[in-house]
């Protein structure tokens, strides 16, 4: 039986799920696994999937993708456009969205096992692939791990893995060294004194704390990091009070701080605590800021040896002009932690999602950022084709790489 990975993907992408929520998205995997004859473990690290192939001698490549959607209104106006609903973690129900790709990781991995499997005299050696909850969270891999992933099956001696960016379709962009930002996610609350909306003066304002401490913390990157070097400060999140004429008590921030390496968020950190608590100083807060990490991700380390030998056989199987350094992305994944556990070399690679004529006409324009919406955008949304077919390609071409 051939799998219809349009039709899959189709079906993920109608139906996406928040983090650890991946219950509907996990039974379909199963069910496609299943028919290619593989045996699944479900619930690993809570909803992820972990299946092998044992194909005799030789090394254990481990091949990764990620499975949760968004809280995003879907904008894209596709016929197959999501329009799913979601439970938060605050309890609030949210649109859902895979506004980030994860259905097209998802599908391209399924179709990856079904090549390997029908050529395994072609190759011999192990391979594992994860189906991992949660990255939106940078902590999906963290449970897998938790939860023995690494100790359960063949430990893994390189592990790969992709993701669709808006690149020309057609275009893999790799390169060595660091691949993506380390990042750290905080939660903030400023701590004022409440009272009548009348009476501000009786009270320590919260709001007018929390919008002094948002426009400062923009100076840390703009007046405070040497320009040459890389850095950002978001504000992504902000909540207080329920009522005009009332003044609350408390303030919420939620940040996404990003940097390239330890040294640059020891400086950040530092930085960004500062402010907040010199802030609350300022406004006459009676109580220290709350500062909580909600996760930390270290950056995306693409090991040089095998990246060189990854982008030779990506450049032999799709042509040179293919393969492209795309830079430093200053977005964050967890995917090195099963790398960094486990002590051995990984290599996570972008591949292009967007109609090649799209693209060149936005850059001749000079309309790239504003023309092609970028991962976590309500417009965003790969062509299907050739992005599919490229993707199980991409993961064939890796796995056979480094398989005997």
């Amino acid at each position: 039986m051939t799998i219809d990975l349009e039709a899959l993907y189709v079906d993920l992408h109608k139906h996406p799920e928040l983090s650890f929520q991946e219950t509907r998205t996990a039974g379909v995997i199963v069910r496609h696994l299943t028919e290619l004859g593989l045996e699944v473990e479900e619930g690993v690290g809570r909803t992820g999937l972990v299946t092998s192939i044992v194909n005799g001698d030789g090394p254990v490549v481990w091949l990764r993708a990620d499975m949760d959607g968004l809280p995003v209104q879907e904008q894209t106006g596709l016929d197959y456009a999501s329009t799913a609903k979601g439970t938060d973690p605050a309890g609030l129900e949210v649109p859902v969205m895979h506004a980030c790709g994860h259905d097209m990781h998802v599908s391209s991995l399924v179709g990856a096992l079904e090549r390997l499997v029908n050529t395994k005299s072609d190759w011999s050696g192990t391979v594992v692939a994860v189906f991992q909850p949660a990255e939106e969270y940078g902590a999906g891999s963290k449970a897998m791990i938790a939860d023995g992933v690494l100790d359960r099956y063949p430990r893994p001696d390189i592990v790969l893995g992709q993701h669709v960016t808006p690149l020309p379709a057609g275009v893999i962009g790799v390169r060595p060294g660091t691949q993506m930002a380390a990042s750290d996610g905080l939660t903030v609350v400023l701590h004022g004194r409440g009272g009548h909306g009348s009476r501000p003066h009786s009270t320590i304002d919260p709001v007018v704390m929390a919008a002094a401490t948002v426009m400062r913390l923009q100076t840390i990157v703009s007046r405070e990091i040497d320009p040459r070097d890389v850095a950002v400060v978001t504000v992504g999140s902000i909540h207080a009070g329920l009522k005009n004429n009332i003044i609350p008590a408390e303030a919420k921030l939620e940040l996404s701080l990003r940097y390239p390496n330890d040294e640059a968020r020891a400086k950040v950190l530092e930085k960004v605590e500062r402010v907040i608590r010199a802030e609350a100083a300022a406004s006459g807060a009676e109580q220290t800021p709350t500062i909580t990490t909600d996760h930390t991700l270290p950056p995306t380390i693409n090991d040089e040896t095998a990246t060189a030998r990854l982008t030779g056989a990506f450049q032999r199987a799709f042509g040179d002009d293919s393969v492209v350094d795309p830079g430093m992305f200053t977005g964050s994944e967890d995917v090195s932690w099963f790398a960094r556990e486990a002590g051995v070399p990984l290599v996570f690679w972008f591949w292009g999602g967007v109609d090649p004529k799209k693209f060149a006409d936005a850059v001749a324009g000079g309309t790239l950022d504003r023309d092609v919406p970028t991962n976590h955008s309500p417009y965003f949304a790969p062509v299907l084709q050739p992005t599919l077919d490229r993707g199980v390609e991409n993961l064939v071409v890796a796995a056979r790489e480094f398989l005997a």
